[in-house]
């Protein structure tokens, strides 16, 4: 059992400004191995909440523990019993400690959320991506819509990172994309990521709230992960969701604020055979509820049930 002899070629001195700070974590966790478990046990014993990205307290660990020393995030063996030095080590643990204390979603404290392999720059104007239908989007939403290559104009209502918007562009090679969010903010945001990608000539950003200040544009498919949270549900977020903006998630006393206008509007923007596509989470039994004469088509992908609905252009309000 080699790994433990690592500890002692650590160099004394430089503990001595972080020993009021992390005296024992600090001389005692060594390697990568220890730094995970660590971080598990602090995430599962401070009752963290886990909704941005990772599946539980581990998967966290993994990923802000090898992100925080510039490792490859899907490769961890190879460096399980890699002795980290302090400096480094004192930086894993300052983000461990923020997770924890902070309760700050770990895509904010790396700047970055991963839809599949698509990486967006994130930071506390905007949700962090984790929409579903980024998986509806892979499979095309067939049979709804004719062939990728027919689709010609798209948009993405409340674009937030503008990560949506990208992977429709990414989707439908011939499609112009616009993407609109009343949040100045949350449009900076996504200018960066569209210029990360390079696609500043497909992708056009509009600041509206909703449809407000488009003209006569149509879409062969809008598609909207718009706020839904009813004001209950307001009330009782995890700690996590209070560092997102509020506006991104509120949406009235039953959350349909946003999407009843989404409905009412979407028939005028789409093109006859076009589609419109929202993620309302969980509640369909409100949006049902709301409009008892629409028949919605409820989709599912690999690991959501029914978040999605779909509706034809012919079957909107005029």
């Amino acid at each position: 059992m080699q790994e433990h002899d690592c500890g002692d070629h650590c160099d004394h001195h430089d503990h001595e400004e972080h020993d009021h700070h992390h005296h024992g974590p600090l001389e005692e966790l060594v390697t990568v191995r220890d730094l995970i478990r660590y971080a598990t046990s602090q995430f599962n014993r401070a009752g963290l909440f886990f909704g941005h990205g990772s599946v539980d307290a581990y998967d966290e660990a993994v990923y802000l523990v090898l992100r925080t020393l510039h490792l490859p995030i899907d490769r961890l063996e190879p460096f399980l019993d890699a002795c980290i030095p302090t400096a480094e080590r004192a930086e894993v643990l300052d983000i461990i400690q923020r997770r924890v204390e902070e309760r700050i979603p770990a895509a904010y404290l790396t700047h970055e959320a991963w839809l599949g392999d698509f990486r967006f720059y994130v930071d506390e104007r905007v949700i962090v991506p984790r929409s579903f239908c980024f998986e509806l989007l892979r499979e095309g939403f067939s049979p709804w819509l004719r062939e990728t290559e027919s689709v010609l104009r798209t948009l993405d209502l409340c674009t937030g990172s503008g990560c949506l918007a990208i992977l429709m562009a990414h989707h439908f090679p011939n499609a112009a994309v616009d993407a609109i969010d009343l949040s100045s903010d949350a449009l900076d945001v996504a200018q960066q990521n569209v210029v990360d990608y390079g696609l500043q000539n497909v992708v056009r950003l509009i600041k509206s709230d909703v449809f407000d200040a488009l003209a006569d544009e149509r879409y062969d498919l809008i598609l909207s992960n718009p706020p839904y949270v009813t004001e209950e549900s307001m009330q009782v977020l995890p700690e996590e969701y209070l560092h997102e903006p509020r506006m991104a998630l509120a949406a009235g006393e039953d959350g349909m604020d946003i999407v009843r206008r989404i409905i009412a509007g979407a028939r005028r923007h789409l093109t006859d055979e076009g589609i419109l596509v929202v993620e309302v989470g969980h509640n369909r039994d409100l949006v049902e509820a709301a409009f008892p004469a629409l028949e919605f088509v409820w989709l599912s992908s690999a690991s959501e049930e029914e978040k999605v609905f779909l509706l034809r252009a012919d079957q909107l309000p005029a």
